[in-house]
């Protein structure tokens, strides 16, 4: 049923990237702002956090937010990043047929929100971020701050893995030839942003077989750690990729680092909220 409320690495070989009707669409025009502004960060990457309470922070953030600006106060940006326990989650518009199961019998929760997008699948080993930021305070532009998203992650696989990634025209996400690494859903609210994306690291790809991820019938998903391993062994090389929980904080570290540089921020740590808070969310 639905549920309601880095230099060590040499370049992955790229001849499978030719998909037909591939063109480089959108090109991510950087915004220059005079002052780094704060961004607040919740650091939960190494957690297992539930999808439902994870939502309901979103939004409580959002609410907050929208009363600063009406206050006409100061309202800094935020990010959460964390792992979630498996869950499937649904946009606004999704689609059931896009599920390859009984809706009764799911083999996880499955939660339709308020974002943009297909199905898609959240687990263990995948890196999920949510920026919860005022556009005002960037670019009052969606198409902008989808491709700003997108960016980070380019530049995460580009910098970090020396993995030459992009975008395909006409969809939203990062791609690898054929295979999806980052999904991208967001929604905006009086410009204050929520959801966001979504890095397969060293994610089991297995439930997004039981999907059809983000609606897309002849595409592939990927991960960080299955790029390398295929490269590893393409090339037969010697080298020893990190373990899991290494390629987990290698790439948490990236994506933070990339995350300041496109949005021209600073972070600042912000101890996770104790139990009488959740309480009180109940």
């Amino acid at each position: 049923m639905i549920l309601a409320p880095n230099p060590c690495f040499r370049t992955i070989p790229t001849t499978c990237t030719a998909v037909k009707h591939r063109k480089e669409p959108h090109r991510f025009n950087p915004v220059t702002q005079t002052k780094t502004k704060a961004c607040e960060c919740y650091d939960l990457h190494k957690e297992l956090f539930p999808y439902a309470k994870a939502w309901s922070w979103q939004k409580q953030i959002v609410k907050e937010k929208k009363a600063l600006l009406q206050r006409n106060e100061d309202c800094p940006d935020t990010l959460i990043i964390l792992q979630h326990n498996p869950v499937y989650t649904m946009g606004t518009g999704s689609s059931e047929k896009y599920l390859n199961f009984d809706i009764e019998e799911a083999p996880f929760d499955v939660y339709r929100t308020e974002r943009g997008g297909e199905v898609t699948y959240h687990g263990p080993g995948q890196l999920v971020m949510y920026p919860i930021i005022n556009l005002r305070n960037h670019k009052m532009d969606l198409h902008w701050y989808l491709r700003a998203l997108e960016e980070v992650v380019i530049r995460v696989l580009s910098s970090t893995f020396s993995i030459k990634a992009s975008r395909i025209e006409g969809l939203t996400g990062v791609w690898v030839g054929n295979q999806k690494l980052a999904a991208i859903g967001v929604r905006v609210s009086q410009w204050i942003t929520y959801h966001g994306l979504a890095l397969n690291v060293t994610t089991d790809l297995t439930p997004f077989s039981w999907i059809v991820p983000c609606g897309l019938q002849d595409r592939q998903v990927g991960s960080i750690k299955g790029l390398l391993k295929e490269f590893q062994s393409s090339r037969r090389a010697e080298t020893q990729n990190p373990d899991d929980f290494q390629l987990i904080d290698i790439s948490y570290k990236s994506l933070i680092k990339e995350f300041c540089e496109v949005f021209q921020l600073e972070i600042h740590q912000k101890p996770i909220p104790g139990s009488e808070f959740w309480r009180e969310k109940q």
